[in-house]
């Protein structure tokens, strides 16, 4: 019997090192880029909300420990001291300053610029976007023309024009100034949103025998409510922060002063310390702020629907 013959054992090879990956130009540029975009959003954020975060924190901060140490950027809770908005919001015979006059002044000629500018725009817009008329495109040039007129060339023909009619000085006066500076450009607004309504709806409704204000009434405008949403928050913002024609119609009663001119006096005083200047500021922005975050989903739509049409 002859023996098996046992070969030798090979000698394992160990395995080859796996190739290392080499990083393409897409690659590199999506890493790059993922990295600047958090930089540049953390950065944006930062250069946005800390005025504001610094403003709040001077006026809860007491004016000595402001005088002591005006660069702190944190106040311990036995710090906060919220006299500055108690002086801000008290009646000036009460040696306030009377800021809760002030923002329902603000809040009259806000509010009743906001309904008068969309009554007119909002039939004016429609008009230009669905009727045949002599002259239909260039009179959405000149509704944005007439926007870009300065207002302080407008100034002195409004004021002497409003003191010979008697309504300089008025809260109404200043709510007419303020909706023939704002109506052009919100038609301008309104009028590329009603653009994008399909027209087969309106025409599906006049087969039904509705009229052309019943369309507008039940089909154009419900389906704009973004579009005059944002464009009632643009109007109420400008009409809030007005300081030119506010200054010339209303200097003269101190009763019928808005935030704008409130506030400029505090800026304008040396015997008003920085915290209640802080806290007048933050008592205006507050109403803006909460106006912004409670229509801001149907802000956004309505300054994007209307820049495409579908």
């Amino acid at each position: 019997m002859t023996g098996t013959q046992v070969s030798p054992p090979r000698s394992v090879r160990p395995d080859p090192a796996p190739a290392r990956r080499r990083w393409s130009r897409d690659d590199v540029e999506n890493r790059v880029f993922a990295v600047l975009r958090v930089v540049v959003i953390v950065g944006l954020l930062i250069v946005t909300l800390f005025p504001f975060y610094y403003t709040a924190l001077l006026s809860v901060r007491p004016l000595d420990r402001v005088l002591q140490d005006p660069g702190a950027l944190w106040v311990g809770p036995g710090e906060w001291d919220l006299g500055s908005y108690s002086r801000v919001l008290a009646p000036s015979a009460s040696g306030g300053q009377g800021f809760l006059v002030f923002m329902g002044n603000s809040a009259l000629v806000a509010l009743g610029t906001v309904a008068l500018t969309l009554l007119i725009a909002l039939p004016g817009a429609y008009a230009v976007s669905r009727l045949q008329f002599f002259g239909r495109r260039q009179v959405s040039v000149l509704f944005l023309a007439v926007y870009l007129f300065p207002n302080i060339l407008l100034a002195v023909p409004l004021f002497v024009f409003f003191t010979r009619i008697g309504l300089r000085g008025s809260l109404v006066g200043l709510v007419i100034v303020y909706v023939s500076q704002i109506v052009a450009v919100s038609i301008y607004m309104l009028r590329n949103y009603f653009d994008t309504v399909p027209v087969s709806l309106e025409e599906a409704a006049a087969i039904d025998g509705c009229s052309r204000l019943g369309i507008m009434r039940r089909i154009s405008i419900p389906l704009a409510i973004p579009a005059i949403v944002a464009n009632a928050l643009f109007v109420f913002m400008i009409a809030w922060n007005e300081f030119l024609f506010a200054l010339l119609f209303l200097i003269e009663d101190r009763d019928r002063w808005t935030v704008s001119l409130g506030l400029s006096q505090l800026a304008g005083s040396i015997e008003i310390p920085t915290t209640v200047l802080m806290a007048g500021s933050v008592i205006v922005t507050i109403p803006i702020i909460a106006i912004f975050f409670a229509s801001e989903r149907l802000l956004t739509e309505g300054l994007t629907a209307g820049a495409e049409k579908g």
